[in-house]
């Protein structure tokens, strides 16, 4: 009698100790979106997007590109987004709060796709070890601002704010991890959109292959000059309206908009970073932009057979963004609404 007791409480808390750890994974996995990669010639790749961003709807076009080299190319790939601390929402504005920053430890890549982020300390610390680890980043459009902080302005690691004027890291993150802060908007915002142009003797980078058509609506963004080694891939021409065909305004020099930049993390490790600042939620509309960043996604993990111009970039299920602007989200949505419910099949 005494021996099927212990043994049914022996059970009661082994049930209760899984109920206990599957709770837990669920409620960690609620926080961030996880697309498992199958076949593919990015398989074992593992890449983390993280995103926050008031305006241009990196919420909504990370987890597509997650989708596409996920299904496409086999990545495991990570969307991590700003968390609302009281009712667990994706929230631009929650700009003090990215749950899962610690999952770029066992990162291959890291995608950054943020701007005006005010980390706390035990947030902030992953992406400086990212940062210093010699592993490859990209940065896209708003992150050449990614960070500006008021809560946390005294802490050693304010120096990333892209305000930040001090001679030993002049620009802060954007200036000196991704090669340029935030100037200015140079074609004038919602009124003039951007073709991308190869770079001159950059025709035969494995990087613009079969990116023979990128254009979106965002403008082109100002520079100054970029900062470090620093490769122009794709020239922005600024176009005097807002479709595709419209003409290029002759009062406008072409700037780059997409490059690579050397990057030394520690003294004894180097990596590349690859930087856009194109990234308006409809620029993951062109065929051509999405096939820049899979290609940059090939180059950047030294991935054998990089993308062929044919490569695939289909949409992935549905992608239709909310319009570009400040309080434009989507809301009420928890990163579970941007899940697979299962690993999606691969597609032909």
């Amino acid at each position: 009698m005494n021996c099927t007791i212990r043994k049914q409480g022996r059970r009661l808390l082994l049930l209760a100790g899984a109920f206990f750890l599957a709770s837990q994974f669920t409620a960690a996995g609620k926080e961030w979106a996880v697309y498992r990669g199958g076949d593919g010639p990015g398989a074992g790749k593992n890449i983390v997007f993280v995103t926050g961003d008031e305006e241009y709807r990196s919420e909504e076009s990370m987890p597509q590109m997650a989708k596409i080299l996920s299904v496409h190319h086999g990545f495991d790939c990570t969307v991590l987004f700003a968390i609302n601390k009281e009712d667990g929402t994706i929230d631009p504005y929650q700009n003090d709060n990215i749950p899962g920053l610690h999952l770029l430890q066992s990162a291959d890549l890291m995608v950054i796709f943020i701007r005006f982020r005010d980390l706390p300390p035990e947030q902030m610390q992953h992406i400086i070890d990212y940062i210093h680890s010699g592993k490859p980043i990209i940065g896209v459009r708003p992150s050449v601002a990614a960070f500006k902080f008021n809560r946390y302005q005294d802490q050693p690691y304010a120096k990333y704010d892209y305000t930040y004027k001090g001679d030993d890291f002049y620009g802060g993150f954007g200036r000196q991890v991704l090669g340029e802060t935030w100037i200015k908007h140079y074609g004038k915002h919602q009124e003039e959109s951007t073709r991308g142009l190869i770079a001159a003797g950059m025709e035969n980078h494995p990087i613009v292959q079969g990116c023979r058509d990128i254009w979106g609506p965002s403008d082109v963004y100002g520079l100054t000059t970029l900062e470090g080694e620093c490769t122009p891939l794709i020239m922005g021409q600024v176009l005097s309206g807002m479709n595709p065909d419209d003409p290029p305004n002759p009062e406008k020099n072409l700037t780059p908009v997409a490059w690579l930049k050397k990057h030394r993390g520690a003294p004894d490790r180097e990596s590349y970073v690859f930087t856009t600042t194109m990234g308006h939620g409809d620029d993951f509309h062109s065929e051509g932009f999405r096939r820049l960043l899979v290609n940059a996604c090939y180059w950047l993990l030294g991935v054998e057979n990089i993308t062929p111009a044919a490569s695939k970039v289909d949409i992935v299920g549905a992608y239709n963004p909310n319009p570009i602007g400040f309080h434009r989200h989507k809301t009420g949505l928890k990163p579970v609404d941007h899940q697979w419910p299962e690993p999606p099949p691969k597609q032909d």
